[in-house]
C-alpha cells in the first residue's frame, strides 16, 4: 500500500482528496498546513483515520514519514523548492499542482533532481480527465470528424457563485512574487489559464510554433485576455493549425458552481465536422442541463449527435487524474502528464506572458 502525504491543505485540497478516499491502493499517513487548525479540520471533515499525523513544517513530516507519494497543494513559488526537497527525501513519487514552477529554470531543476533520484515527478492537470473531454479526444484520435485544424477556448470568470474563498487565498494570487508569471503577477494567464495552454496542447497533440497575446490588466487581474497561436506545420495535416484563447470577467453575471465561479467552452474545426465541448469547471449547474450546452456536440457531414451521458460534475476529473497517478506509481511507469512535458506547457504559457508585455510574436523555439 503507497503512503501518502499532502503538503498543504488549502481550498483545492477538497478535490485533490477525493481520488485517494476508499483507494485499496493508498494510505494516506499525513497532513502538512503551516496553520495546524486547518490540517486537522480537513483529517476531521474527510473522515481521515485518526492515525493520520498533522505538521506545521514539511521538511519536518518529509524527514519523520516514510513516504511514497507527496500531494504538494501550494502557491507558486513553492513549487520548485518543495518537490526538490521532496525528491532528495527519498519520496517515490510526486504531484505539484499547476503551474510547474515560475520559471523553466525551476522546472528543468526539478526534472533533473527528480530524475536522479529516480523520483516520478507528475504536474496535476485535472481537465485532461474530465469524461467529456476525455471522450472529444478519443473521437479526435479516431478521425471522427477529420483532420482538426482549429481549436478555440472561452473561458469566462465570474464575481457571483461558487464556493467561498478565504481572504488568504485571494490575495496570494494577486502578488505577483507568489503568484508568477508577469511583473505585475498573472493569476488568470498563469493561473487559471494553465488549463487552457495544456488542453490546446494535448488535444491536438501537436507541437505550438508562435504565439502572439494581449492582455488587459485591472484591480490585480490580468484579463481581459487574447492568445492567438499556431502550431508546428506537418504533413500529416491537410491545413496549417492555429489556435485562440479567451478570458473574459463577467462582473455582474452569477454562474452558479459547486466551486470556483469560473467555466469553459471548446470549438474544434477539422475538416469534415465541428466539435464542441460545453463547460467543464461548472459542468453539472443548471446551464448543463440545457440541451443548448450538452456537454460534447459535433456537427458531421450535415448531422448534429450530442453526447450527455457522463458524470457531470467538474470533482471528477480530479478524481480520474488522481486514480491514473496512483496507478503510474504503483505500476512504475510514466505519469499522464511528465515534468518534461509539464515544462513544455510552461514554455507556451511563459511565451504568451512574453508577447503581451513585449507586443510581438514569440517562437517558442527561442525561449
Amino acid at each position: 500500500m503507497l503512503k501518502v502525504g499532502f503538503i498543504g491543505t488549502g481550498t483545492i485540497f477538497d478535490l485533490n482528496v477525493l481520488g485517494y478516499l476508499e483507494n485499496p491502493d493508498v494510505e494516506i499517513i499525513s497532513l502538512c498546513n503551516r496553520t495546524v487548525d486547518k490540517a486537522k479540520q480537513k483529517k476531521k471533515k474527510f473522515n481521515l483515520s485518526e492515525n493520520v499525523r498533522i505538521y506545521s513544517d514539511y521538511s519536518e513530516m518529509l524527514k519523520k514519514e516514510d513516504l511514497d507519494i507527496v500531494e504538494i497543494l501550494l502557491p507558486h513559488h513553492l513549487h520548485a523548492e518543495v518537490t526538490i526537497k521532496a525528491a532528495q527525501s527519498g519520496v517515490r513519487a510526486i504531484s505539484v499542482q499547476k503551474p510547474m514552477a515560475l520559471s523553466l529554470e525551476e522546472a528543468e531543476n526539478m526534472i533533473e533532481v527528480c530524475e536522479e533520484s529516480g523520483t516520478i515527478l507528475s504536474i496535476y492537470e485535472n481537465f485532461l480527465f474530465a469524461p467529456h473531454i476525455q471522450k472529444a479526444k478519443e473521437l479526435i484520435s479516431n478521425d471522427y470528424i477529420g483532420d482538426p485544424s482549429f481549436f478555440r477556448i472561452k473561458t469566462i470568470i465570474g464575481i457571483k457563485g461558487g464556493w467561498a474563498l478565504n481572504e488568504n487565498a485571494v490575495l496570494w494570487r494577486k502578488d505577483p512574487r507568489i503568484i508568477g508569471g508577469a511583473e505585475k503577477g498573472s493569476p488568470i494567464l498563469f493561473d487559471n489559464g494553465w488549463h487552457a495552454f495544456s488542453l490546446a496542447w494535448w488535444m491536438f497533440g501537436e507541437e505550438i510554433e508562435k504565439v502572439f497575446a494581449w492582455t488587459g490588466y485591472r484591480d490585480g487581474y490580468d484579463a481581459p485576455a487574447h492568445v492567438m497561436f499556431k502550431y508546428k506545420e506537418s504533413n500529416q495535416h491537410l491545413v496549417p493549425q492555429y489556435g485562440i484563447m479567451e478570458f473574459t470577467f463577467m462582473d455582474e453575471m452569477e454562474i452558479p458552481a459547486k466551486y470556483y465561479p469560473a467555466d469553459e467552452f471548446i470549438e474544434i474545426i477539422a475538416s469534415r465536422g465541428i466539435m464542441k465541448i460545453n463547460q467543464c469547471t461548472s459542468i453539472g449547474n443548471k446551464m448543463t442541463e440545457s440541451s443548448a450546452f450538452d456537454p460534447l456536440v459535433l456537427i458531421r457531414d450535415g448531422v448534429v449527435e450530442s453526447f450527455k451521458s457522463f458524470q457531470n460534475d467538474w470533482k471528477y476529473s480530479f478524481i480520474n487524474a488522481t486514480r491514473n497517478f496512483i496507478g503510474a506509481v504503483k505500476n512504475n511507469k510514466k505519469p499522464f502528464l511528465s515534468g518534461k512535458e509539464a515544462k513544455y506547457v510552461l514554455k507556451f504559457n511563459l511565451a504568451a506572458i512574453k508577447s503581451s508585455k513585449m507586443k510581438k510574436e514569440i517562437y517558442l523555439d527561442e525561449l
